[in-house]
Formats: C-alpha cells, sequence, structure tokens
C-alpha cells in the first residue's frame, strides 16, 4: 500500500517508521529545516520530499498520483484540511487520515472537507476515561475501521448476572457474541450456550452494546 503522509514531526515520523515495518511503501513529506535534519537522520532519505506539503508540484513529486492513503498530520488544522480537500478532490487519494491539533476545530474535520479518518486526541482520551468509568472490567481490544463498533473481551467474574443464562434468553441488542474462551478452548456461542465463570468473552459491539454486556457480566443484585 502506498501511503503519503504530510507532516515529519514527531508523529509523522513514527507513523512512517511503523508503517515501513509494516512493509507499506511510504513516502514524508516536510519543509521544516530543523524537522528535515533529524528525519534524515531516523529514516531513508530516498522516502523523503522536502517542500510544502500543500504544494501540487510537492505533492506530485511525492506520489500521489499512486497514493492509496493521505496521511495529514502536520501541526496545521488548516494545513491538515486542505491536504484531504485536495487529495480527494484531484487527485482521487481513496482514504484521508488528518490530525486535529485544537479540539475546537475538530467539528471542521468532517466529509465535506473530504476527511475520512479525524485523529483528535483530546476526544480519543475523554472516551478511554468514559469507557473506563462505565465499562468496569471490560476491555476494548480494537475500534472497527468503519462504523460505531468495536472488539471487546471480558472474563465472567464470580457472581455474574450472566451466570447459568442462556445466550438466547438475553437483551443484547448493539451486541454480538463473537467467542467463549473456557479452559483455553473456543466455545462457539449459539443460542442454548450458557456462561460460567471464567469465561473470557468477546463481543462486538457499539457503545450501548458494550454497556448492556457490561451490566450483564455485573454481579447480580442481592435480594
Amino acid at each position: 500500500m502506498k501511503v503519503l503522509i504530510a507532516g515529519g514531526g514527531r508523529t509523522g515520523a513514527q507513523l512512517a517508521r511503523f508503517l515501513i515495518s509494516q512493509n507499506h511503501d511510504v513516502t514524508i513529506v516536510e519543509d521544516r529545516k530543523e524537522v528535515l535534519s533529524r528525519i534524515h537522520r531516523e529514516l531513508p532519505t530516498e522516502m523523503i520530499v522536502e517542500g510544502n506539503p500543500i504544494s501540487p508540484q510537492i505533492l506530485e513529486d511525492a506520489g500521489i498520483r499512486s497514493a492509496n492513503v493521505l496521511a495529514a498530520v502536520t501541526t496545521s488544522d488548516e494545513t491538515n484540511l486542505v491536504l484531504c480537500y485536495i487529495a480527494r478532490k484531484r487527485y482521487g487519494v481513496r482514504r484521508t487520515i488528518a490530525r486535529v491539533n485544537n479540539p475546537r476545530d475538530a467539528w471542521l474535520f468532517t466529509e465535506q472537507f473530504h476527511v475520512d479518518v479525524a485523529v483528535n486526541q483530546s476526544e480519543i482520551l475523554a472516551r478511554l476515561i468514559e469507557e473506563e468509568m462505565s465499562m468496569g472490567d471490560m476491555m476494548t481490544l480494537l475500534k472497527l475501521r468503519r462504523g460505531n463498533f468495536s472488539l471487546v473481551e471480558e472474563k465472567v467474574p464470580p457472581g455474574a448476572r450472566v451466570i447459568g443464562v442462556e445466550l438466547r434468553n438475553m437483551d443484547l441488542s448493539h451486541c454480538v457474541i463473537a467467542a467463549i474462551i473456557r479452559h483455553g478452548e473456543m466455545v462457539m456461542p449459539r443460542g442454548v450456550t450458557t456462561f460460567e465463570v471464567g469465561d473470557e468473552v468477546l463481543a462486538v459491539a457499539d457503545p450501548q452494546g458494550a454497556r448492556m454486556l457490561a451490566d450483564w457480566l455485573s454481579p447480580a443484585e442481592k435480594a
């Protein structure tokens, strides 16, 4: 996959190193002399294009016409928005990802500017804190690329409401049980499947579904 990264700061350089380790074709564009001096020591010179990332000529020199993904991670929100817009409208890049530097600008990073994914660190931290407060011991393993769903995992604790309940009798809208790991073996969930203490439950859920599952996995209320 061909990835064009606009911005060679710490975020861009780290992203480039990771993608290179995954055998992707990466080019990074940067125009700040002090940053160029550093990344030339950290990254292969042939993958670095020096120049203004919003210059069409520089973008073409960097191979934007063949890029599958543009990652706009400069320190300027305006530049990142313009880059996404140019990449999609002028060059037909299929996937655009933009870094949000100022949380107050987050509302601009939408389909109107052809931003497919906006990376807003403040929002990510807020959601992690919210999940930690509301989901108990449930762990988010990964966010699915499209939609508002995640792969979550939690172990069934002693006294959980779910123990002995058949899956078909659980109200789990917005949540699909993908697998149950029991004594090191995978149990494929069926309607008549019941849960035991120590089961590791893997599920695909949106935030509402994750909360419902967390409720089932919480201790039963004593009469």
